[in-house]
């Protein structure tokens, strides 16, 4: 069945109004790390936009596979079965939405001249360091003849090599299982989705997918990661009766939650690795919470306070904490969606946090645990059922006395007001909230907004009393 332009023409509210409910995510967006210029490129000896020689056996066809009028390259979302614009949207050259498509060029401006100039990188270690995020970085050997580099982040950095999957896609009678089983990635499953976005929305193993320090005080940006928010940014084609039919409806807490627990999951396991953890006799600090540090130091008659005690983290007074943006928020899930593996994460997470004050192997050792706990919470959280009260009493629980005091620092204050954000979006979207209520409290959500629009400005006790005011109005509404 496709969607009617009737069907289309209704969705135009409810959308507007997930934009706008989103503005103030993008306005904290450049402090958050995703802004425009990250790393500059140095030429290796071939242009990106050069083409490529077809090699024998290539499996990664390129963006222009995908972007024919029949496929995905129509200037308006009038297909049948799917909107059919979707290249257009990924192409914005200033849209939120456009960033996958611009991420290879920013690596051209003077932002990123100036960080590969203070790394001493050569046009190799750029590549090396820096295309795996930048660019669907396919071996030479697997790119196809319509393969470009400069595409940036394209269709099969997120979807997969297409030469396996690319047949059966277009095919007329062609199902999404059998798309799945020929290679391509099953975005639609929280778990799967989550750990793509992680391999550059925080790191991974694989070559170029890892920022360290040392690129942070370069010049490139503080990362962060909430999987539902991100993935309405990203977002190319609607949900209406036909992707139902092939993918199921999909469940923004459910994306949100499982999110929270893949990052935690992902943080610890690089952390736990020796080439990644450490650097040095130093600790990696990119694991650290950056503005822990990164605060100002006056010498006054009165003291400054440059830490304050969180009581989630059993460390020694002004150490550097490791970054828990996410386990903060992910005790919350677990207290209200998976109560019985609640108190065994919370145990985990203080222990890896105490384990700081011991030494490496400790740390390691809590880390692997830890990142167990999390992926356990991942499977319970993918496969349970969602509905009911399910977003009103995560957020309830985020602006308690049991979860808000955790808000000490900048990065979990962000975590949070995004997390309210997006579970306010799923009531609308759920109907449990009409456009109307939503928009009757947005002030309240703003000004939580507004208190973390940077780090300089941060102040713990006036976020902590703003998103007490955004969680109430949240919970007036139920």
């Amino acid at each position: 069945m496709g969607s009617s332009a009737g069907t289309r023409r209704a969705k135009t509210a409810f959308v507007a109004v997930v934009r706008a409910m989103s503005r103030r995510a993008v306005r904290v967006l450049p402090a958050l790390g995703i802004g425009a210029g990250i790393l500059a490129a140095i030429s290796i000896g071939l242009s990106g936009s050069e083409p490529l020689q077809a090699q024998s056996g290539y499996t990664f066809t390129g963006v222009a596979s995908c972007a024919g009028s029949t496929c995905h390259g129509r200037s308006e979302g009038n297909g049948a079965i799917v909107r059919q614009d979707e290249i257009a949207t990924w192409q914005s050259p200033s849209a939120v939405s456009g960033a996958h498509s611009r991420a290879f060029n920013v690596l051209q401006d003077r932002r990123g001249r100036q960080i590969v100039a203070s790394l001493g990188y050569s046009g190799q270690d750029e590549a090396e360091n820096c295309y795996g995020c930048h660019a669907t970085f396919a071996p030479v050997s697997q790119r196809g003849p319509k393969f470009q580099l400069d595409d940036g982040v394209g269709c099969e950095s997120c979807h997969g090599a297409s030469i396996g999957w690319l047949e059966s896609h277009y095919e007329i009678q062609g199902t999404h299982a059998n798309n799945v089983a020929n290679g391509l990635t099953p975005l639609d499953q929280p778990q799967a989705r989550a750990r793509v976005c992680l391999d550059c929305h925080y790191g991974s193993t694989e070559r170029g997918q890892f920022v360290t320090h040392a690129m942070m005080a370069a010049g490139h940006p503080r990362i962060t990661f909430e999987l539902d928010l991100f993935s309405a940014f990203q977002q190319h084609h609607d949900v209406d009766e036909d992707y139902v039919q092939r993918k199921g409806r999909p469940d923004s807490v459910r994306l949100w939650a499982v999110g929270q627990a893949e990052a935690v999951a992902r943080a610890t396991d690089l952390f736990a690795r020796p080439a990644y953890g450490t650097e040095g006799v130093f600790p990696q600090l990119y694991f650290y919470d950056c503005h822990s540090c990164h605060r100002p130091i006056t010498d006054g008659e009165e003291r400054r306070l440059t830490f304050e005690t969180n009581p989630g983290r059993p460390i020694t007074f002004g150490q550097p904490p490791f970054n828990d943006e996410n386990i903060i928020m992910l005790n919350a899930v677990a207290d209200t969606l998976a109560p019985g593996r609640a108190d065994s994460f919370r145990n985990s997470a203080r222990a890896f946090h105490s384990s700081m004050n011991q030494g490496r192997a400790e740390a390691q050792q809590a880390a692997i645990a830890l990142r167990q706990e999390a992926l356990a919470l991942s499977q319970a959280l993918s496969s349970r059922s969602y509905g009911g009260n399910a977003a009103f009493t995560v957020v309830e629980r985020i602006g308690s006395n049991a979860t808000a005091p955790r808000f000490t620092d900048y990065a979990g204050s962000v975590q949070a007001v995004m997390a309210v954000d997006t579970l306010l979006n799923a009531m609308v979207s759920d109907g449990r909230v009409t456009v109307g209520a939503a928009a009757g409290i947005r002030a309240s959500i703003n000004r939580a907004y507004d208190a973390v629009t940077s780090p300089e400005s941060y102040r713990p006790v006036a976020f902590r009393t703003a998103l007490r005011e955004a969680t109430s109005a949240i919970g007036r509404l139920q």
